[in-house]
């Protein structure tokens, strides 16, 4: 019975090496749906910061920092 269980811990053992390799194997690169996916988000998210950066309140907060910090007195 011990050398029963002594043959279980070893298989456990083993068992929880191997996926602990696999959990930290890494990946070399992104596959080609990845890329697709983030080509669409980042283009996603530059049309809605172009959106926001050209609405009317901001590019007048825009201007008026740029027209205080043009005008400042040294």
């Amino acid at each position: 019975m011990g050398n029963r269980l002594s043959h279980l811990a070893r298989a456990r053992a083993k068992a929880r090496r191997m996926w602990l390799r696999k959990l930290l194997r890494t990946d070399n690169g992104m596959t080609t749906s990845e890329y697709a996916m983030g080509t669409i988000a980042a283009c996603a998210f530059a049309a809605v910061l172009y959106k926001v950066v050209t609405s009317g309140a901001v590019s007048g907060a825009l201007q008026s920092v740029i027209g205080k910090a043009l005008n400042a007195q040294f």
